[in-house]
């Protein structure tokens, strides 16, 4: 059914959500025009969950009939964590710097076409992440990225540097520190031991080469991508990341990776940094993955099997 009434929370630290009113009067003017009726809330980001949460309330009260959550991809995961395993779909509006999962869905940037999409009511059911509990739309690392995140917004903080300056810096001292983990990986009866300075764990396969790095082709095929950084040294690390981007790696000298539905990471260190979605939180050692097959409804349009 399409829907007639939306609650829409957005993140008002999202990267285009700092025009404020100017926004405010687009969007009201776009779900005004697809005849939806929006109730609109900008939130800090740590407001989002309980907002989340209170608007689930209503919709299984029947007051709503859909939750639009408006930002970037850690916006869009904090949603998700909510409604994953609910029949209330979520809709989005990009207002990210990268938005990758509205990009993994053919979900339009443009603000009006975005609106649109989801009074035309088309649901898909995707898959979801999820690791000792916490839910996540796209992936989630240990190693050497979660460092690169921490450091990257102590930069931004301090420095005030554009996002892609302080990665670009943080980058370069990661590759200083360096940190290798030694991690023991099982799943489904295979168990092998690692000394990595990557571990990446996908929601459904990534490209990981060519004009389509870091892409999905699809959210709904019901496993976890695994990818092992094999390189041990910091060059080796940078030349793997220049080779990947122009399209020459090699998979199989420079990854192991394996597709399968739950693993298990585990480590001699009680706590692991742990990024989510661009999120990072400290957890307890071992990590459970596993796929929530199908278990988020999205306003998306549809694909071909």
């Amino acid at each position: 059914m399409k829907p007639r009434r939306v609650g829409v929370l957005l993140n008002a630290a999202s990267g285009k959500s700092g025009g404020g009113g100017n926004l405010q009067a687009a969007l009201e003017s776009a779900f005004g025009k697809h005849a939806l009726s929006a109730n609109l809330e900008f939130l800090k980001g740590e407001d989002l969950r309980a907002g989340a949460e209170r608007a689930l309330q209503k919709a299984t009260r029947g007051e709503l009939d859909a939750i639009v959550a408006g930002g970037g991809d850690g916006t869009i995961s904090t949603m998700a964590g909510v409604l994953a395993g609910s029949d209330i779909p979520l809709g989005i509006i990009p207002l990210g710097t990268l938005n990758h999962f509205a990009k993994d869905l053919k979900i339009p940037l443009d603000l009006d076409e975005a609106v649109g999409l989801i009074a035309a009511g088309d649901v898909r059911s995707v898959d979801i992440g999820e690791v000792n509990g916490r839910i996540f739309i796209n992936n989630s690392s240990i190693g050497l990225y979660p460092y690169l995140v921490l450091e990257r917004e102590r930069r931004r903080r301090r420095e005030r540097l554009p996002k892609w300056v302080a990665m670009i810096l943080a980058g370069l001292r990661g590759l200083r520190y360096f940190p290798l983990r030694r991690l023991s990986i099982r799943a489904a009866g295979m168990a092998e031991a690692y000394r990595s300075p990557c571990v990446f764990v996908g929601n459904n396969v990534y490209q990981i080469k060519g004009p389509s790095l870091g892409t999905r082709d699809r959210l709904d095929e019901g496993e976890l991508s695994v990818y092992v950084a094999k390189q041990h040294s910091r060059l080796a690390l940078l030349w793997l990341s220049c080779r990947a981007f122009f399209g020459f790696l090699n998979e199989q000298r420079d990854l192991r990776r394996f597709n399968i539905p739950a693993v298990e990471i585990s480590s001699h260190h009680r706590r692991l940094l742990v990024s989510f979605d661009g999120e990072i939180e400290t957890m307890r050692s071992p990590l459970h993955y596993r796929i929530g097959p199908h278990a988020l409804r999205v306003f998306a349009p549809s694909i071909s099997s």
